[in-house]
């Protein structure tokens, strides 16, 4: 399996005619919309892997090089396998793909595949989404940024540095931290930031069930991983259309 370019940086002009049409179908819904959504928050509050990068390549071929290290593990594991399980907590990732193996075996390979997973990643990094520079820079001049994951302790780290953004960002809070589920992760980062009135972006249904328990309003990124098909207060096809829509 070929492995992605390290973090790839895509102009935000239509790629093709697809594209093209997306973009006239966001330009008219908007038009036709009153801007209800412009001025009405003072943070926001984004999910990582699927909104902001996609690292899912990479995060294969670290975990396949740490399954190697154990005997007791005899499977592929492909980007469409990570892909599956994008979003959820660490620790429910590795329930949910080795079902089967018993507690200190799921333990010791979730321990190898979080180191795996770092040292990958340090190297090679993901893909950066189209637009993600100026679209950032453009919400930062208005809004309180902030991150938001379940990846482990090091992973927002990671993609901050190579992807020299971390200036937008005030901060960040993830499941590795406390081993607290998103939820809580937010509500963390609403109060010991004081925001009144922030709103999160995620690609999955698990970022939705999230921002509703932590009663943060949801915007669906549907370029990620994931589907809703309701309750969000917005829909984007491309990062990029946040400038519009906020």
């Amino acid at each position: 399996m070929r492995g992605m370019q390290p973090l790839l940086k895509s102009s935000s002009l239509c790629l093709g005619y697809a594209d093209c049409q997306k973009s006239a179908t966001f330009a008219a819904m908007l038009t036709s919309m009153d801007s209800s959504l412009k001025n009405k928050f003072d943070s926001i509050i984004f999910d990582l892997d699927g909104t902001l990068w996609d690292s899912t390549g990479n995060v294969a071929l670290a975990w396949q090089d740490a399954m190697a290290q154990v005997d007791y593990i005899d499977e592929v594991m492909t980007r469409e396998r990570v892909r599956s399980i994008t979003g959820m907590a660490y620790n429910v990732i590795f329930d949910t793909l080795f079902p089967h193996l018993d507690t200190e075996k799921r333990t010791e390979l979730m321990g190898l595949c979080a180191k795996s997973e770092l040292e990958i990643l340090h190297n090679k990094g993901g893909e950066l989404y189209p637009a993600l520079d100026e679209t950032l820079a453009y919400l930062a001049s208005k809004y309180k940024l902030f991150i938001v994951s379940n990846c482990q302790n090091g992973y927002i780290e990671v993609f901050l540095k190579l992807s020299q953004m971390d200036h937008y960002f005030m901060g960040h809070q993830c499941y590795g931290t406390k081993g607290n589920p998103k939820a809580e992760n937010i509500k963390d980062i609403v109060n010991d930031h004081e925001l009144k009135a922030p709103v999160y972006v995620g690609d999955t249904m698990g970022d939705y069930t999230s921002a509703t328990k932590a009663s943060v309003p949801f915007i669906f990124a549907n370029y990620g991983f994931g589907v809703v098909e309701e309750g969000q207060i917005a829909t984007i096809s491309t990062f990029g259309e946040l400038i519009e829509l906020l």
